[in-house]
């Protein structure tokens, strides 16, 4: 260690006095001396080699020293060093004093480097891992999860065999529970998404659950639609299988015995509804996307919009596509639900300039909610319709099926597809979409509690649908706004260039 040490010298009152440095030298010992001290340094022995007094070194001591010490020390020094024939005596105190001022501001300089450079580092420290906050995105997805594990329904069915799935919704209780298509379906998306590592769900289980629950004739159904296979639940299965990676042997014999379903001839009613076609369009696409009837239902999907005086006459859809007999009033949710199909279909497909120009026009109807009328507050509301049907056994009946519609889902997944900010950018401007957007999505995750999706208290009122379209919904948005640290457009704000938070 470097120590300060007053040795003698002369000083004008007769005494002598100086101020060295002297370093303390560890003892020498021998390699067969057993272990070093505690702190010792690997090397060459200090005796053999002296250390030299490094700035590093120097500089800590010098702080610790202070200002008026180090001044004062060089200044005794010097007038013990000084020759006495300097002039006279006020010489040598004037260039002791002038040289112990230089120490003094060598000195603070040095402490204030040292300050600096201690701040420096601390600015520069990585930064100590913390647990996510409360209500983060990692605890949002394990509430998730644990809800679909709560409500994974294992039973045994005798011609079917061990079916393991989850009905409509996961607050269905009293066993023995169900597993539907529909539920099954949605909850293999949303296992898929989630990714779980602990092998307590197997996808492969839940695949084979969705083979067995195929109807003999083909194709599936809800368990409120009877005995026929319907396009809009056939798809949605399909889509299911192909992400979990099926046999494409298997789905393309599927699609094949399925391929009347997706004849508007042979589901008149059903496919003249937005919710039906925009369905069997994202399925299909899927599982599928070399499919014949894709390009088919596009157009039927293209033609069914409809002018809206009140927002600028932008085409939009409704419950009911335009081309059909029933309501084609326009609605937020199907006009959303629209754009992402036509969205999809692009990309798979691609798309010609008509195309392109009715998907983009149902953009514009979903930007300008806020300048219509109650100033779209409504386009963010769940929505309830009927899909009604012949029963195709006893035409003189009517199949009834009750379609529930997470409308700020929907929206916020048309506000961020491909297309969704060029044309805000050109029309409306980007505020207005940033707007449009975290409204949506702050609407959707007002809807969770603990990663489950409520539409209503009852039985049915925790959909496995609604947890797979609002999660899918954050998820997408937290990736489209994280910007890397430092990163390009890290200092913007908005949707498009704000950092993850």
């Amino acid at each position: 260690m470097l120590r300060a040490q007053a040795v003698p010298g002369r000083t004008p009152g007769g005494r002598e006095q100086q101020m060295v440095l002297r370093q303390d030298l560890p003892p020498q010992r021998s390699g067969a001396a057993g272990p070093a001290p505690a702190g010792a340094e690997d090397g060459p022995s200090s005796a053999a080699v002296p250390r030299a007094l490094t700035p590093s070194r120097l500089l800590p001591w010098l702080g610790r020293l202070g200002v008026p010490a180090a001044a004062f020390a060089v200044f005794q020094a010097l007038l013990g060093i000084l020759p006495q024939n300097l002039a006279g005596e006020a010489a040598r105190y004037c260039v002791a004093a002038t040289a112990g001022a230089g120490v003094g501001a060598v000195v603070w300089l040095a402490a204030a480097l040292l300050r600096a450079r201690g701040a420096a580092a601390s600015a520069v420290a990585p930064p100590v891992p913390v647990p996510p906050p409360a209500g983060s995105l990692p605890e949002l997805v394990d509430g998730t999860y644990q809800a679909l594990r709560r409500g994974l329904a294992v039973i045994e069915v005798p011609g079917r065999g061990p079916l393991t799935g989850w009905p409509h919704s996961l607050a269905e209780g009293g066993p023995p529970v169900h597993p539907t298509a529909f539920g099954t379906a949605y909850g293999l998306h949303l296992l898929l998404d989630i990714a779980p590592d602990d092998g307590l769900i197997r996808a492969g289980e839940v695949a084979e659950t969705l083979w067995r629950l195929r109807l003999p004739g083909g194709g599936w159904a809800a368990r409120s639609q009877g005995s026929g296979a319907r396009p809009e639940v056939s798809a949605i299965v399909l889509g299911a299988l192909a992400r979990a990676g099926a046999d494409p042997r298997l789905l393309e014999a599927e699609i094949r015995s399925c391929e009347v379903l997706w004849d508007p001839d042979h589901d008149a009613s059903g496919l003249a509804n937005t919710y039906v076609v925009t369905n069997v369009l994202r399925g299909l696409l899927r599982a599928a996307p070399g499919a014949t009837a894709l390009a088919g239902l596009r157009e039927v999907l293209v033609n069914g919009a409809t002018a809206d005086p009140a927002r600028g006459h932008h085409r939009c859809w409704g419950a009911a596509l335009a081309t059909g007999h029933g309501n084609p009033a326009p609605s937020a949710v199907h006009t959303a639900r629209a754009v992402v199909a036509l969205d999809r279909a692009a990309r798979v497909l691609g798309e010609d300039e008509r195309q392109r120009a009715v998907r983009e026009e149902g953009l514009r109807w979903l930007l300008a909610g806020p300048g219509a009328p109650g100033g779209g507050a409504s386009d963010l509301q769940n929505c309830q319709e009927e899909v009604r049907r012949p029963v195709q056994e006893d035409p003189l009946h009517q199949e009834l099926l009750s379609v529930r519609h997470f409308a700020a889902a929907w929206v916020a997944r048309a506000l961020m597809t491909e297309g969704a900010r060029r044309v805000a950018a050109g029309e409306v401007g980007l505020p207005v979409w940033e707007a449009r957007l975290t409204a949506a999505v702050t609407r959707v995750h007002a809807l969770q509690r603990g990663g489950v999706w409520r539409w209503d208290d009852g039985p049915m009122g925790h959909p496995v649908w609604m947890a797979y379209q609002g999660l899918s919904v954050l998820r997408r948005y937290a990736l489209m706004v994280y910007r890397p640290c430092g990163g390009p457009g890290s200092e913007d704000g908005g949707a498009g260039g704000n950092s993850a938070r």
